[in-house]
């Protein structure tokens, strides 16, 4: 995935140095998770409830000094080093306890984000010309250390929605925190008529899928391995959310929900994933968007409905991809973390790429409205902002231009596009294509105001 997938090419555009797949902003991974089995005996019965008990102990005196140190605004792992990936945590009677933590997540009724239409989105909404209302579904990115003028114009004129910042923007904490200085001093321009903070995000996974130094250092799978998951979970959002609020951003595309199916597959040969149990993935990922977003710093949940049963080769990033997985086992396994996802509030989901023929056969999930509006926002009640892959990814090459794409996203209900090339004729082609979209009438004006609002409506929620 362009939102920190694994692989040799540069993911949403051209690679720095290190490359997009490649450490530390890719990925690494080892060993699959290591099994918890049960007690038996009276005997080794007092012994596991004596260590449930210290490791509800341990978890509880973590998680008050995660919240700490969140709220002072500080990252717990300033000067922790990770783990080599993939080295299994043994499985005690403590990861069992965890385990067994706030599976209610994702039991409720789902809530997500508030639905747009709030006054002061709409009027705002009011105020904007056809194309300053297509570049508020844009997600721009560029080349170098140094924003260019040309998206600066943009921003100035109301004609984008936030920036995604790759390792090939970023040479030290100072840098990046003044080059995100400088895109929202554009955004305050009197010409620009959406004045609420520019969405400026990264991918901020934890282990190797990293665009910043630091926090959180742990992938998904040592945090599912770990001793104390869920204080594990809350320690790497808090820390997610403190990092980039010092680099001057405020989304973060993460954490993955993919629940993976087969050790050494796509999703887990990277470490990407919390767990192979949905039940694990979902309240681990609740966990770490609850305390990322206390943090100020909004939550993607991703890939929706899920890349987990993806094989080592199947990478929408490089080519079509098809998951053949029955509804029923999509349902019950994929898409159960993001109920708990949506239960815990999360702002953003990203859609997946791959085409699910037991939900849509003839198009990928982002591209389809079945998945979209069907599985996602009627099924599951998500009311937040949706976002695409990156929109260059190789499994669209049957989808047409950019131009094309957008228009097609937007017409499956795809709120934000990410144009994720670091070139301008990219976010070009696909800002043309919604405005071309939203004159004409091959998009619905309705569904496109909703849209813009629900953006606004983010926008106006988060820290600039």
């Amino acid at each position: 995935m362009r939102s920190g997938g694994p692989g040799p090419a540069g993911l949403r555009g051209p690679a720095p140095a290190l490359g997009r797949k490649r450490p530390w902003h890719s990925d690494g991974r080892g060993a699959g998770l290591a099994a918890a089995g049960p007690g038996g005996g009276s005997f080794f019965l007092r012994i596991r409830r004596l260590w449930l008990g210290a490791g509800a102990a341990i978890v509880i005196v973590l998680a008050v000094a995660v919240g700490a140190n969140t709220a002072a605004g500080r990252s717990p792992f300033s000067h922790h080093r990770a783990r080599r990936a993939g080295a299994a945590a043994p499985a005690g009677p403590s990861r069992r306890a965890a385990v067994r933590h706030s599976a209610a997540a994702g039991s409720g009724a789902a809530a997500g984000a508030a639905a747009p239409g709030g006054a002061g989105a709409a009027a705002v909404v009011r105020k904007l010309t056809a194309r300053q209302l297509a570049g508020q579904r844009v997600i721009y990115s560029y080349s170098g250390l140094t924003p260019p003028a040309s998206l600066l114009w943009l921003i100035r004129h109301g004609e984008a929605a936030g920036v995604i910042f790759f390792s090939g923007n970023v040479s030290g904490p100072g840098q990046i925190a003044a080059a995100a200085a400088e895109l929202q001093r554009a955004n305050a321009s009197t010409l620009n008529p959406v004045r609420h903070p520019l969405l400026l995000m990264t991918d901020q996974e934890g282990g190797t899928v990293r665009r910043l130094p630091g926090a959180p250092y742990l992938s998904e799978e040592q945090t599912g391995q770990s001793a104390h998951p869920a204080a594990q979970a809350r320690i790497a959002g808090g820390g997610a959310a403190a990092n980039l609020r010092d680099a001057g951003m405020n989304v973060n595309l993460a954490p993955v929900l993919d629940v993976f199916r087969t050790p050494g597959n796509f999703i887990d040969q990277y470490g990407r994933s919390f767990s192979s149990s949905p039940h694990e993935v979902s309240y681990l990922g609740a966990d770490f968007i609850r305390a990322q977003q206390s943090g100020g710093v909004a939550a993607t949940a991703k890939h929706f409905p899920g890349l987990g049963a993806a094989a080592a080769q199947q990478d929408t990033d490089e080519r079509p991809v098809t998951l053949d997985v029955p509804a029923s086992e999509i349902r019950s396994v994929d898409e159960q973390p993001y109920r708990a996802a949506i239960g815990a509030g999360v702002k953003l989901v990203m859609v997946s790429w791959a085409v699910y023929p037991s939900l849509d056969a003839s198009r990928p999930a982002g591209l389809s409205s079945a998945v979209v509006q069907g599985e996602l926002r009627r099924r599951l009640g998500f009311r937040g902002v949706t976002i695409t892959d990156a929109l260059e990814a190789g499994a669209l090459r049957p989808f047409g231009t950019i131009r094309d794409r957008s228009e097609l996203a937007a017409r499956a209900g795809m709120d934000l596009l990410l144009c994720s090339g670091q070139a301008a004729g990219e976010s070009d082609q696909a800002l043309d294509g919604l405005e071309s979209g939203y004159r004409d009438g091959q998009l619905s004006r309705s569904a496109f105001l909703a849209s813009v609002m629900r953006i606004i409506d983010l926008r106006a929620a988060l820290p600039g």
